[in-house]
């Protein structure tokens, strides 16, 4: 059951300790789920974990996780070699994809040598809801800055682009982000870029952005951009409460 048109939840969040397991699902994830229109049976999810390269103990915890929230729980892991034989066909008939954290470089890396950008962009066309945090935030985007390179955070400009916009995530936990970003939109290595603290989410239909969404109170959003005179502006955007 597609979404009734193209459709990505960006995120700095989704995971909440568990009560009887080490995670849950946070109510992010929940939203992706809700944004797929899916009723009457289990939500199909699945979960790329390649920017953490596959992890199996993370996908463990997901499985958990996934029994906890009643999902249909699937992994696309692309280490040692893919584990589905037609990806793209596994790709469309979840109802949403959910991008884990990492090395966005790395994840974009290896999508690229497995020939992925255009399965993307029909299975977003599909209307399949593509999710995901931190690295799965950034990788829909044009770009944005990532600590894939070393501690010191640096541009990331070859996204999906999906999204034609640069992206900030962590805003509000990591010192170096919103400086970095402000710097970046400044230089013109990034353009108009959108940014989220932790626990909030932008949704998009197509490529326009319809709403911030949060699993926690007191973060927000923001729009960041570069005036004619040089300067850079950010615009707060206040989420909408999830649950």
């Amino acid at each position: 059951m597609p979404a009734e048109q193209p459709t990505i939840l960006a995120t700095s969040g989704g995971y909440r300790f568990g009560t009887r397991t080490r995670m849950e699902f946070d109510r992010l994830v929940h939203h992706a789920v809700d944004l797929s229109g899916v009723t009457g049976r289990p939500p199909r999810v699945t979960v790329l974990g390649t920017a953490s390269g596959d992890q199996r103990w993370f996908a463990a915890e997901l499985d958990d996780a996934a029994r906890v929230a009643g999902f249909d729980l699937t992994h696309l892991h692309l280490f040692p070699m893919p584990n589905i034989s037609d990806v793209e066909g596994h790709l469309l008939d979840q109802d949403v994809v959910w991008v884990n954290g990492g090395s966005v470089a790395n994840l974009l890396a290896v999508w690229d040598v497995h020939d992925l950008r255009p399965v993307w962009r029909r299975v977003w066309a599909a209307g399949v809801v593509l999710s995901g945090v931190s690295a799965g935030s950034i990788c829909w985007y044009q770009g944005g800055c990532t600590d894939s390179f070393g501690p010191e955070l640096r541009a990331v400009t070859n996204g999906l682009a999906l999204l034609p916009y640069g992206n900030g995530v962590h805003y509000d936990s990591e010192e170096q982000r919103r400086p970095t970003v402000h710097r970046l939109v400044g230089d013109g290595t990034l353009g108009v870029t959108h940014c989220t603290d932790d626990g909030v989410g932008l949704v998009y239909h197509g490529s326009d952005l319809v709403e911030a969404v949060g699993e926690r109170s007191g973060g927000a959003a923001y729009i960041v951009r570069r005036g004619s005179d040089g300067v850079v502006t950010e615009e707060r955007i206040e989420p909408q409460r999830l649950g």
